[in-house]
């Protein structure tokens, strides 16, 4: 269980507050913070108010977690409420965990996947049609331009190894298990798997191009699956496992005709399917984070290099 202290804090001035993450939690994996930035993450400080770097922030794009990167809150959800602080009036679905606070009155907000210190949620306030503020420390979050958030989608097999693999890339936000290039709309899993309704299991990887590139997302779907076998892929079989890559750009898709260019003059008899982005419906809640959620690897997506590196 997760302690925190109350307080505040300024940037300049701080005031360093007691608590530590129980059990020794360690926290590899998560971004360096500095003195301040742990000082609210870690210790659930609060920032003064006006103080932070996105109060008056109403640029478009994406809000994460300061300490993991995952995202939190769309600018859209974002408004004035002239409180000193952000303020959103929903997360993005599963994102954010309340708890009640230290204090006995309040309601406290972490990062559902790291479990860093945002804020507090306020309702019955009457900003928004949500009657909701999550009321949110700048320091605790980062904030992407919109136009550094591209989306890209691939299937190759099962979508379990390569939402995992895409989970683990620096630069990724998000990956998630879902269905695509179809005829039926909010299809389930088993119409899927009998190959009545034309899906194939695809992984939507919304990424940060400052960060990574689509090429090297596109070098990575490549590299871990066979591009080569068509209607199955190892011991799966049937159309809900073949290899094909859905563009959202033409630029996305010059670079894929290129790195299938160099696939097939190294020999290789490419067999991925190019299509424009279709409707992408999203797998069941027990197909999203399947790895991680128990305790396995992508045992079936391993890396081959395809490609020559410099």
């Amino acid at each position: 269980m997760w302690k925190f202290a109350t307080g505040l804090i300024t940037v300049a001035g701080l005031i360093m507050l007691t608590g530590s993450l129980a059990n020794g939690e360690e926290t590899m994996g998560y971004r360096e913070l500095t003195a301040e930035e742990e000082a609210v993450i870690v210790h659930g400080g609060t920032e003064m108010p006006n103080s932070g770097l996105h109060v008056d922030n109403f640029q478009n794009g994406l809000y994460t977690c300061k300490r993991c990167n995952t995202p939190l809150y769309r600018s859209e959800t974002k408004f004035q409420s002239h409180c000193g602080w952000p303020s959103f009036d929903q997360a993005i679905e599963g994102a954010v965990r309340s708890i009640p606070d230290d204090d006995g009155v309040r309601t406290e907000i972490l990062c559902n996947a790291c479990g860093g210190h945002l804020g507090h949620v306020f309702t019955g306030e009457g900003y928004t049609d949500t009657n909701t503020r999550h009321c949110v420390n700048s320091i605790s979050m980062s904030f992407i331009p919109g136009d550094r958030i591209e989306t890209a989608y691939f299937a190759g097999g099962c979508f379990w190894g390569i939402e995992y693999i895409y989970d683990h890339t620096a630069g990724v936000l998000s990956a998630e298990s879902g269905y695509m290039g179809g005829t039926r709309s909010n299809p389930e899993y088993e119409e899927v798997c009998s190959g009545s309704t034309g899906h194939t299991e695809t992984v939507k990887v919304v990424f940060d191009n400052s960060a990574v590139s689509y090429r090297e997302l596109a070098m990575t779907f490549f590299e871990i699956h066979d591009p080569t076998q068509g209607n199955r892929q190892g011991f799966d079989t049937g159309t809900q496992y073949r290899s094909a890559v859905f563009y959202s750009t033409q630029e996305q898709l010059e670079t894929l005709n290129e790195l299938v260019a160099i696939l097939e003059n190294n020999g290789l008899q490419v067999t991925t399917q190019i299509n424009p982005e279709e409707s992408f419906w999203i797998a069941e809640e027990y197909h999203q984070n399947y790895f991680d959620s128990h305790g396995a690897n992508a045992s079936c997506h391993r890396r081959t290099n395809r490609f020559t590196r410099e």
